[in-house]
Parts: C-alpha cells; structure tokens; sequence
C-alpha cells in the first residue's frame, strides 16, 4: 500500500497568497468585482505555485466500473447498462463526450472494473484504456465488495494514469465515473466517512422511487453493520463497500495532488471517492476547484463536510464528469484573468481615488 502511506502532497506557499491577491487587486477592475472567479484564480496559482497559472493538456478520465450490490434491487436500469455506456462513450453520443469534444478536452474511458467484455470496436479506440482489475465487485451486502490486493491495484491504476498524463505535459484533470448502483457504494462511503446518517446520504440516483430509496437505504445499513469490524480505516472502507472505478479515482485524486495537478470535482460519486482520498491526506482538498452541486441528495452534505462551495448549481446528477467540463470555462478563464488582463500601470488607467 505504498501510495497511501507515502504519498506527499505539498502545502501551499502562504507568502504567495498575498503576491496573488494584489496582483488581483491591482487589475483594471474594482477590487472583487470579478466575486467567484478571483477566488478561483488565487487557488491556481497557488496549485501552480506562480502569478501566471496556465492551463495546460487537460484530460478527462471516465472511471467505469460494475457493482454486485445492484443484485439487491438498488438501481433503476439494469447492470448491462454500465458495458453499453462506455461503448456509447467512445461513440461519442454521451454528454460527457460530447462537452469534451466541445471544449477541445482529451477523453478517456478506463475500464476498471466493467463485468463482461466489450467489443473489439471499443476495445480498439485510442479513447480506451483498459485497466479492469475485477469483473464487477462482489455484492456488499453479503461479503466485502473487493479484496485487499484488488483495491490496492485500483488506487495504484488510477494513480499511475495520472503520472502518465503529468509526464505528457497535462496540469489539469477531470474525474469522471460509470457504473450502474454506484451511488449505493458511495452513499455507504459517505456514511462512514463522515458520520452523516445514512437516509441524509441516500438519494434517487438513476431515477429510483421513493420505495427503492427506502430498500437503497435498508441495504446500506444492513451493509455497514455487515463490516462494522472490518472498515477501521479509509482503505478498509473502500474495500468493503467501494467499487473499483471508486478505488481508481482515490488514486487519482492523491496522485494529482502530489504532481501539483489542478482537480476539477464533479458530483456525488467523484466527491464520495475525493472524502476518501481527504481521509488519507487531507491536504488533497487543495487542489480540488468544486464544479457543481448535484441534485443528488449526499452531495450537499459532502459539499458541506468539506467546507467547499461549487462554481455551479444546475440541478444535475448525471455523473460522467459532465458538471466538471461545464465548470472548465470558468477556470480557464479565471487562469487568463491573473496572467493576462493588465494593470492599472500597464494600462494607464488611472486607479481609485477615493474610499467607498
């Protein structure tokens, strides 16, 4: 478990954080009068250690990934849907393809954890990646999702694809996922992470009745009292109810951190996997920008366990990444606003005169 234990994130350089905020305040613009997406601005230069952030190769993995829990009725499509969406991915006809493709990202879809195989077609595109180290996770209601040795595979696979897109040059990654009943494992992740009950963890996910929430519900508790003795730590938790694409994603976020690689957050799930990678080092939460807040029940609470307020609220609750690449305007641009809009003196533009 060499990741976890030696993973090391820098903390940010204080004295630059004062260099930041006048090098803002001194822009031909009323001081703060650009709200949001100044604070935006200082976390990437504070990130990139710099007055002049730049965006650099930004890459989108999506994260797939089957969960046996999904035999206990917790999900409203059936489990075939998770092969078909990745197939639909490298199609190009999912949301999430479709805004990489808008805003020139490079896309990847990673096979974690997918049951079955996918067709060769798939399996050829250079937008493929496969690095499945389960067919689907066992059913956590009855027995550990995954081993010890398969979770650890996981983290390790996600981080090394983030080191990969680091030694090509990229600063900047969005997680995403896929994978029928993973909100389940992430409302049973969030739980005991944080101490939240679990009917405030548990939402709809893919369209579930007020019926299937409540058997959602039932299943998770039965779970977590199922593993109370074995989920001491945040490794133990991910092993015993996560999912493999969960696992890669922990591995990701630590690994981002390290390389000093902005990190946009998407949703309930991408966040569920972020409070793991914070439990194992909590200064990982610096790197993160917040895209959007999903509709999804949990994701407030995470939102508000990590202290952290997003860029959007549009009501979604899709997954895939999808809230994250809306986000990925905003950033780029607040990055252009530090490093290129002009000041007062390169403008000559006469300053305020007068307080009030």
């Amino acid at each position: 478990m060499a990741l976890i234990q030696d993973v090391v994130i820098e903390p940010f350089d204080s004295s630059l954080r004062e260099k930041l905020q006048h090098k803002l305040d001194h822009k031909t613009k009323p001081q703060g009068s650009l709200g949001r997406l100044e604070e935006v601005a200082k976390q990437l230069g504070l990130i990139q250690g710099t007055q002049t952030p730049q965006i650099k190769k930004p890459v989108i993995y999506i994260f797939a990934g089957d969960h046996g829990v999904c035999d206990e009725g917790v999900s409203a499509y059936p489990q075939a849907v998770t092969a078909q969406m990745v197939q639909n991915f490298i199609a190009g006809g999912a949301a999430i393809s479709v805004l990489a493709a808008q805003h020139q990202l490079e896309f990847f879809v990673v096979d974690a954890g997918v049951k079955g195989e996918l067709p060769s077609d798939c399996l050829k595109s250079s937008a493929f990646i496969s690095r499945k180290v389960v067919q689907g996770t066992a059913n956590f209601a009855l027995q550990k999702a995954m081993t010890s040795q398969q979770t650890q595979e996981a983290v390790d696979a996600g981080a090394d694809l983030i080191r990969q897109s680091v030694s090509q040059g990229s600063n900047t990654v969005i997680l995403g996922e896929m994978g029928i009943g993973n909100t389940t494992s992430a409302s049973a992740i969030m739980h005991c992470i944080t101490g939240i009950p679990i009917r405030e963890c548990v939402g709809a996910g893919t369209g579930l009745s007020s019926e299937g929430v409540e058997q959602k519900t039932s299943v998770i508790a039965r779970a977590v009292a199922r593993h109370q003795d074995a989920i001491k730590t945040p490794f133990d938790i991910l092993a015993a109810l996560g999912g493999a694409e969960i696992a890669m994603m922990v591995g990701a976020y630590l690994a981002a951190a390290a390389a000093r690689v902005v990190i946009l957050v998407d949703g309930f799930i991408a966040s569920a996997a972020l409070a793991v990678a914070h439990r194992i080092n909590p200064l990982v939460l610096e790197y993160c920008i917040f895209s959007h807040g999903s509709a999804e029940l949990g994701h407030a609470g995470l939102l508000n366990y990590f202290k952290r307020e997003p860029l959007l609220s549009l009501s979604l609750r899709l997954g895939e990444g999808s809230g994250a690449a809306l986000a990925y305007p905003l950033v780029q641009s607040a990055a252009l606003i530090l490093s290129d809009m002009a000041s007062f003196e390169e403008a000559s533009v006469s300053g305020k005169e007068v307080s009030g």
